[in-house]
């Protein structure tokens, strides 16, 4: 829980677009140091200079989050620029689909090594230098939002490398909400759970490591890709909106943040069905259209 964002310092991975990108616009109107971090340099650059003329503090790091030694480096670049973070945004995300037997091991490496392994790094090297600052100052406050999607909380078919990433940033963050409770009441955390949402996310593949760029799409992940700029492009929920939602769940100690929550009957059959023991339930019951195109498809 965070009361006064002022003079504070956040750290947002995934700050040349969409959720951090929307954040760290926030963070400045409200007077916050910015420690901007994305793979992408012509985007990072126009986020950096956007924040400088905003009249924030900010250092830009060029940062593959998926890699403990750079994320390493960047949380001793950022101790020494402005000391323990009090907002650490750990947003950056990948998206890939298909059926989940034809995604490659490099697609594997790729998806899990950002959506996963980035919050991992995240977590575990800036929780440690919030909870000393907490230990060190009775009136510091800190939080750390982690990016999972509605897909962390449902199995939506053709997206299983993705739906796995996300399931993992889901529990990360519950047992770390849970395990920063046992120890300290000045520092917390929120899992963020978006729907389908305009941020750029659906065209990752520009930011595809070299290898993986080569590998010719499979039907299923090019059918996948289709539905999923469909559903992304006619998405009326913005970014800003979304980035709103996250400072308003930093100033109540709100975990789960929704961009859509009347999704969330879709992840309670889920669970019903799970406390039931029966099979998984149709996804597509409330839009069988969708399920009956999407079979016709990939049996074609």
């Amino acid at each position: 829980m965070i009361s006064e964002f002022k003079g504070k310092t956040a750290v947002l991975t995934g700050a040349g677009s969409g959720f951090g990108l929307e954040c760290a616009r926030i963070g400045a109107k409200l007077g916050m140091n910015l420690v901007l971090v994305d793979v992408q340099q012509d985007a990072l650059d126009k986020a950096a200079a956007e924040m400088t003329a905003a009249g924030a503090a900010v250092l830009a790091k060029r940062v593959d989050v998926s890699s403990a030694e750079q994320m390493e480096a960047l949380a001793a670049d950022v101790v020494h620029r402005f000391g323990a973070p009090h907002f650490v945004f750990n947003n950056a995300g990948v998206g890939s689909g298909g059926l989940v037997w034809e995604n490659s091991v490099k697609d594997w490496e790729w998806v899990l090594g950002v959506n996963v392994w980035g919050v991992i790094h995240g977590v575990r090297l800036f929780t440690p230098l919030m909870l000393a600052a907490a230990k060190a100052d009775p009136a510091y406050q800190g939080h750390i939002v982690n990016t999972a999607s509605m897909a962390g909380l449902l199995t939506p078919p053709n997206m299983g490398i993705y739906n796995v990433s996300k399931h993992a940033v889901v529990s990360l963050t519950e047992t770390l909400y849970q395990d920063l409770k046992l120890v300290n009441d000045q520092v917390s955390a929120s899992v963020l759970c978006p729907y389908f949402v305009a941020t750029g996310i659906s065209q990752s593949h520009r930011n595809k490591p070299a290898g993986l760029a080569d590998e010719q799409p499979t039907q299923s992940q090019l059918i996948g890709q289709a539905m999923t700029d469909k559903a992304v492009s006619s998405g009326k929920v913005t970014a800003a909106a979304v980035a709103e939602m996250v400072f308003h769940a930093m100033r109540h100690d709100q975990f789960y943040i929704y961009s859509h929550p009347k999704a969330l009957g879709n992840a309670q059959s889920r669970f019903d069905a799970i406390v039931a023991g029966t099979n998984p339930p149709d996804p597509f019951v409330e839009r069988p259209e969708i399920g009956s195109a999407l079979k016709s498809q990939l049996r074609a």
